[in-house]
């Protein structure tokens, strides 16, 4: 744990992070991790935020060491996709028993399972995920993985991501740093070219990537690596052969983005794929890094030249909504990229922002919050559910966009919902994603279902005569079943 705790020490001194530069040296050990809500296991703990970054990666084997709980909760909880391989679907961990840690045997028996999906699948590596309980038990996973690719002769890689030590956060980095420990670098390729990109936390959500691509390949520039979206293991291995690279998700692997430009010098910057905008600025500014390491300076015509062909074209198609979602509100409650992104891109419609969260974006997010808004107001660190639903049921927005988590505040309220977290079904990147969002807008928003909902139930549209008629009979009816019941007359009860 030693080693761990350095690794941990490592990450969160990070000096690419603008948040750290105004701590004093005692507080930026500490990171930004909040501690974690007892039995907040998904979506909470490093582990499951390892597995996050490490699980696209899609022809490898992903082995949890592990009670089967762990690997039950983590399973499949991300909406990436993949274009080929479907190994990283299959589920594989050592469902470790009670006998199994008593007598000792948790080592052996991952060294069975590493065995047994070599000669079952064949994969080109397996990655094995330390857990809470094989953490606490001390087992050297490492030793183990060593062992096992000297073994077998393919890599075994270790994720030392137990869930007790911090958040899902700190699990995204050190996922990268495993990559970077033992995964990129170690595979030459034979056909590096000055046009070779990475993509880092793009996660192909809903296939998003695959509306970014064709627009890349139509500038000849290759994704060597697309980390973690869609990727395959040998394209990580040498992604240390790129010429630039895009961050997508600052917040959780900007330590792999420093370091992979101290290393190898890949220099990077931080954009977004969401709207047009965006779109087009990620595309001028990949193109101006490829030359500045060498591409020729043409590409920057040919760029410029796609962006006005493809701006023209997503336009064209959103002024058919224009009229229909101008001056319509939306309550952003996200976090992270999207935090800013996908404001700047519902504004360039004139859909208007009423608020937005920040829990999870950094200093620079929040900087272009601000810049896009024009006012402060509009932000909110986290907003409890009793607060949301005031503000949805009062009509101060006419649609929120959310994770799953909160689409019951927006139905209780009977507000429209469109879910942008991980578990969306369609792909909001690019120019067409784009267009695709506001497609979804349009449709939720004047959904015909609303105006059902929001009328009045037919019981509370009685008129006041026939409430007071029912309730005469009522009345007659007890009476009667009364003086059945007591055998008595009708002049022992008087009036009613």
């Amino acid at each position: 744990m030693s080693s761990l705790s350095a690794k941990i020490q490592d990450v969160f001194n990070e000096p690419a992070c603008e948040k750290n530069h105004g701590k004093d040296a005692k507080a930026r050990k500490k990171g930004c991790s909040k501690p974690l809500t007892p039995g907040a296991a998904a979506g909470g703990c490093a582990f499951d935020g390892a597995k996050i970054v490490l699980q696209p990666i899609t022809d490898i084997a992903h082995l949890i060491h592990a009670p089967l709980a762990c690997e039950g909760n983590s399973w499949d909880n991300r909406g990436a996709a993949s274009s080929g391989p479907t190994l990283w679907r299959t589920s594989f961990t050592t469902d470790l028993s009670e006998l199994d840690m008593v007598m000792g045997q948790s080592e052996r028996k991952l060294f069975r399972a590493i065995r047994e999906i070599k000669e079952a699948y064949a994969p080109p590596a397996i990655f094995v995920y330390s857990t809470c309980v094989t953490a606490l038990i001390g087992d050297d996973i490492e030793a183990v993985c060593k062992r096992a690719a000297e073994k077998f002769g393919l890599p075994v890689v270790p994720i030392n991501a137990p869930g007790f030590v911090g958040s899902k956060n700190l699990g995204n980095k050190l996922a990268g740093e495993a990559l970077l420990d033992h995964v990129i670098g170690t595979v030459e390729p034979d056909d590096a070219s000055p046009y070779d990109i990475n993509i880092l936390g793009e996660f192909n959500l809903s296939g998003e990537f695959w509306l970014v691509k064709p627009l890349l390949d139509r500038l000849g520039i290759r994704v060597r690596a697309c980390i973690p979206g869609d990727a395959r293991y040998v394209d990580v291995a040498s992604a240390h052969r790129a010429r630039a690279a895009m961050m997508v998700c600052s917040t959780a692997l900007i330590s792999l983005a420093r370091k992979m430009e101290e290393r190898w010098d890949i220099p990077f910057f931080e954009g977004s794929f969401y709207g047009i905008t965006d779109t087009s600025e990620a595309l001028r500014q990949i193109s101006d890094l490829l030359v500045r390491k060498g591409a020729d300076p043409e590409i920057l015509d040919r760029t410029e030249a796609l962006i006005a062909e493809e701006e023209a074209i997503a336009w064209k198609k959103l002024e058919a909504y224009r009229p229909r979602l101008e001056g319509k509100r939306v309550l952003l409650n996200t976090g992270g990229v999207k935090s800013w992104s996908v404001v700047h891109a519902l504004m360039e419609i004139g859909i208007e922002i009423v608020g937005t969260s920040v829990k999870k974006s950094t200093v620079e997010d929040k900087e272009r919050i601000k810049q896009i808004l024009k006012d402060e107001n509009h932000m909110f660190e986290s907003m409890a559910p009793r607060e949301l639903y005031a503000m949805l049921s009062e009509h101060k927005a006419d649609i929120m966009l959310s994770g799953g988590r909160t689409q019951f505040i927006a139905l209780k309220a009977k507000i429209p919902w469109l879910d942008i977290n991980q578990e969306r079904h369609h792909p909001y990147a690019g120019y067409d994603g784009m267009v695709e969002l506001v497609r979804q807008i349009d449709l939720a928003i004047h959904n015909p279902i609303w105006c059902q909902v929001r009328e009045p139930a037919p019981w509370d549209c009685l008129p006041a005569v026939e409430e007071k008629m029912l309730g005469e009979e009522r009345a007659r009816a007890t009476v009667d079943a009364f003086k059945k019941f007591a055998g008595t007359t009708a002049g022992d009860f008087g009036e009613c």
